[in-house]
């Protein structure tokens, strides 16, 4: 049997759990609902393996003679290597030993962590690669009390069987409050008074503010914290507007909110409100650009990430007065330099990443985790999991080309999708000549759900969650198996992706019946695509593609290649699909680097040419 390649290990290891669940979870204990299908298949042993059996295979064939050793008294041993709250503690201690050893140097975790079975971390310590390897084993479970994992190697988790959980819900009020109260303090210059009272001074002209009342506030991200923060500004007299493309929108008309598209509420807000994660997609999504669409004068809120904003570019509009004043508890790096113009800057309210800290908030996460960890060390797989079930390599091997495919096809329909309604129904058409028993589609739906979430959120979906975070986010992803007469050795012959009731930033890619269409097949291992829209093509699916629509001429692949050519854009293919001779073409480009806004708008501009779309895979 042939080795799984190490790019798919990759991909199966990084799937994870929602780290910004739309609504709070009672406990880790919670099992994840599956959602309905029509075509789902026989489960697969997988995905219902407990972590503690993933671990003790693993510690059965690694595990030296003291991680054998059993723990103390018959209880698991919990080591709490960073400060949690003490209802958190006392339920660790009900069932497990528990070992609050804090500020190890990597060195002394390492040689601590083999007499462990679980592990709770806030930011400040790395659960790494070599962690896991020094547990011999017997690591089961990682704890991270918070949202992010960044500090948590999660291939190295899953490669060692060991279960991975976060505590996504217990800070949202806390970061809603602090939202809110720099809203405030920034529209009545509260944080700058009092530093002129303290110098003695009494300047009551100086700090004039701006009432809130009638203002409209959009709020960019409407998940756990930004829904909050817009019912807290409703209170307050505002008009809320909001932007999230996975939102359901009777949850935002439910508070009188309205969702709408990126542009139109940056154009149309007086205070905007960050919460949206940080991803490719949103890294510097506020930069000279946004800012110029802007009205003049608006005030911005930062509780989210830093990296969503372009800090040289708020400084530049702040100097400008495009911006009036702006609100920052995240910064790009923290600590921000201590000469950070952006900090210094007079029309800037700084706290040092504040959100979640309060005495509530952080018992509320103590106690998240702690219910986490507990489940997991008794075998229960909760919503809050965040690496990938342990899935059988023989499985992996024959999937492994099909599961790529089908997140390739999900990232390229969802960048496809404009206007503010978003992704609701999603068809997935399997063409295949196995029957429903012979081909479990969970991974591979799994994998579509991945491809349409992760580039716009900060969720991270795996075989326990993908139904469960499509269905909190309104997504209602419905398969069919349709029966070709193809070789029953290969799982699939085809997958096709529909996308109904949305607007396409490319009209070509929507079929005669109005759905956004993309159609992906296997050819040699390599995943391509095969139709967009009513075009036929046959596109190897790999780096970045321009797809343009164009009249079909003489001329046409030449001129869109010299005008790249001379901006150094290296083209890495180049196909063409046609309608009829001199009809219609949609011709794909694949390019190694990422064209500039100018050489997309002079490509734009070519006469022939009637449309044109940018996409990342």
């Amino acid at each position: 049997m042939a080795a799984v390649s190490t790019t798919f290990k990759a991909a199966v290891a990084s799937l994870g759990a929602e780290a910004r669940l739309a609504a709070p979870v009672a406990s880790s204990a919670r099992k994840v609902e599956l959602h309905s299908s029509s075509f789902a298949g026989k489960p697969l042993k997988a995905a219902t393996s407990s972590p503690q059996n993933v671990a003790r295979s693993s510690r059965r064939s690694r595990a030296t003679p003291r991680a054998q050793g059993g723990s103390i008294e018959g209880k698991p041993t919990v080591l709490v290597a960073e400060k949690l709250g003490s209802a958190g503690l006392e339920l660790l201690k009900k069932i497990a030993n528990v070992d609050c050893s804090y500020n190890l140097t990597p060195e002394e975790l390492c040689a601590k962590i083999s007499l462990c079975d679980a592990i709770i971390v806030r930011s400040g310590t790395k659960v790494t690669r070599e962690v896991f390897e020094a547990s011999n084993g017997r690591l089961k479970v990682v704890g991270r009390a918070g949202v992010g994992i960044d500090n948590v190697d999660l291939h190295a988790a899953t490669e060692a069987g060991c279960l991975v959980v976060n505590a996504p819900t217990a800070n949202t009020v806390a970061a809603a409050e602090h939202g809110i109260a720099l809203l405030t303090a920034m529209s009545r210059n509260i944080a700058q008074a009092d530093a002129s009272m303290k110098r003695g001074e009494w300047k009551r002209s100086k700090y004039i503010g701006t009432s809130l009342v009638d203002k409209t506030l959009a709020v960019m991200g409407f998940g756990k914290v930004g829904s909050e923060v817009a019912r807290r500004a409703k209170g307050l007299g505002m008009h809320v507007i909001a932007h999230d493309p996975y939102a359901p929108a009777d949850r935002a008309h439910a508070i009188g909110v309205d969702l709408v598209s990126f542009d139109e509420a940056l154009q149309r807000a007086d205070f905007i409100s960050l919460h949206m994660p940080l991803t490719p997609a949103t890294d510097k999504m506020l930069n000279d650009e946004t800012f110029a669409k802007m009205k003049k004068g608006v005030r911005i809120v930062n509780v989210a990430r830093g990296g969503v904003i372009d800090e040289a570019a708020l400084v530049r509009a702040l100097d400008n007065g495009q911006v009036a004043q702006a609100a920052l508890d995240v910064f790009t790096e923290e600590p921000p330099a201590a000469d950070s113009a952006l900090v210094l800057h007079a029309n800037v309210i700084a706290t040092p990443h504040l959100g979640a800290s309060t005495t509530e908030a952080q018992e509320g996460v103590a106690v998240e985790i702690a219910e986490a960890v507990v489940g997991a060390l008794k075998g229960e797989l909760a919503s809050t999991a965040v690496n990938a079930p342990m899935v059988p390599a023989e499985v992996l091997e024959e999937l492994s080309p099909y599961v790529e495919l089908a997140e390739k096809l999900g990232r390229l329909a969802v960048q496809l999708v404009s206007g503010g309604a978003g992704v609701r129904d999603v068809k997935v058409t399997y063409r295949t000549a196995r029957s429903s028993e012979d081909l479990d589609t969970r991974l591979l739906r799994a994998m579509i759900a991945k491809g349409l979430i992760e580039p716009i959120s900060n969720a991270y979906i795996n075989l326990v969650n993908a139904d469960y975070v499509a269905k909190q986010r309104g997504i209602r992803i419905r398969e069919e198996r349709q029966p070709v007469d193809v070789d029953e050795a290969l799982p699939l012959d085809t997958i096709l992706l529909e996308i109904t009731h949305v607007q396409s930033k490319l009209a070509s890619a929507v079929s005669e019946e109005g759905v956004i269409t993309l159609g992906g097949k296997v050819k040699d291992g390599v995943p391509h695509l095969i139709q967009v829209g009513r075009f036929s093509t046959d596109i190897e699916l790999e780096g970045s593609l321009l797809l343009c629509r164009q009249v079909d001429q003489p001329g046409m692949i030449g001129t869109v290649g010299m005008l790249l050519g001379s901006h150094d854009v290296n083209i890495s293919f180049m196909s063409v699909g046609r309608t009829g001779p001199r009809k219609h073409a949609l011709m794909a480009i694949g390019v190694d680097e990422e064209p500039s806004r100018e050489v997309l708008r002079d490509i734009n501009s070519i006469p022939a040419l009637e449309e044109m779309v940018f996409l990342k895979l």
